[in-house]
């Protein structure tokens, strides 16, 4: 695909450009000058270049599969807890879930994430085996699973995600006890997968909903809201600058991979650990910005 092979060469001069994500330390010790990509087409094509079958630390990306794990399971109620507009914060900011009486204001930034996984907690009795399940299906490997090395890094280092755990709970907006809402949460943050694995696992939001045996998962109308979420909160503050630069629903996570879906075409996944200013991949956005300028996989 060569709209693929030009995407890889737009992100060259960024792969290694930025940060890592220090503030988890195994994150901080990744080789920052890697790079993959895959796209996975509803026809069942896949196309891959650079790092495209290394594992890495999925973090946020995740967030996209446990809402449809919680919408599958019991339609949209979750709304009535989350609320779907852009934050205009940080992912993890204290400030704005006070402000807002514990409604977090999407199910994307941590505080939100925090309830969505709480919720399918509370409706499977395991949040990250439900996760697991979905994603050794979709990817078609058994062997996928969360890195118990990155959770206890993410445990140690995780003040905030505690105070915003306990905020929640303040407020009224958790069902489960703090404890264990708190260590699914961060196994569901270290899912470790490859880019072609993740974009396997994503196709049914490209689908309509249709997971890969053909069953329903989603219904049309579910995934095109999830989609729709993903194009105004799934990069956090920066949002408006995936829109404009790339144009399709897209989810970042601080591990350095974004996943964007095409509806009705596939899924794009794009793996480079060092991060830009709002905590994406750097490489990643240029290459999902010259991937869908020469090519027509876009919603514009």
């Amino acid at each position: 695909m060569d709209a693929l092979l030009r995407a890889q060469e737009a992100a060259a001069p960024e792969v290694g450009q930025g940060r890592l994500a220090e503030y988890i330390p195994s994150l901080a010790a990744v080789d920052p000058h890697q790079f993959g990509m895959v796209v996975a087409s509803c026809d069942g094509q896949v196309h891959a270049v650079g790092d495209a079958d290394v594992r890495f630390s999925v973090q946020s990306i995740s967030k996209v599969f446990t809402l449809a794990l919680v919408v599958a399971t019991e339609g949209e109620g979750i709304w009535d807890r989350v609320s779907r507009e852009p934050s205009g914060n940080p992912f993890n900011s204290l400030l704005q879930l006070d402000q807002e009486a514990g409604r977090p204001r999407n199910p994307f930034i941590n505080a939100g994430a925090l309830v969505v996984t709480d919720r399918l907690h509370a409706l499977t009795g395991g949040a990250c085996d439900a996760l697991c399940d979905l994603m050794r299906r979709e990817s078609g490997r058994a062997d996928v699973g969360s890195d118990p090395v990155v959770a206890r890094s993410e445990l140690e280092a995780g003040h905030r995600t505690w105070a915003l755990a306990h905020l929640l709970a303040s407020y009224g907006n958790l069902e489960c006890p703090v404890d264990q809402v708190i260590h699914e949460y961060v196994a569901q943050c270290a899912l470790s997968m490859t880019c072609r694995e993740l974009a396997l696992a994503a196709l049914f939001l490209a689908r309509d909903g249709v997971l890969s045996d053909g069953s329903p998962f989603l219904s049309a109308r579910q995934a095109k809201r999830i989609n729709a979420v993903m194009l105004t909160c799934g990069t956090y503050d920066s949002a408006g600058e995936f829109a404009y630069r790339v144009g399709l629903p897209s989810k970042s996570g601080v591990g350095g991979g974004i996943l964007a879906v095409i509806p009705d075409r596939g899924v794009a996944c794009v793996w480079s650990p060092a991060l830009g200013p709002s905590g994406s991949s750097a490489a990643g956005l240029a290459a999902l910005d010259a991937f869908t300028t020469y090519s027509d996989w876009t919603v514009f």
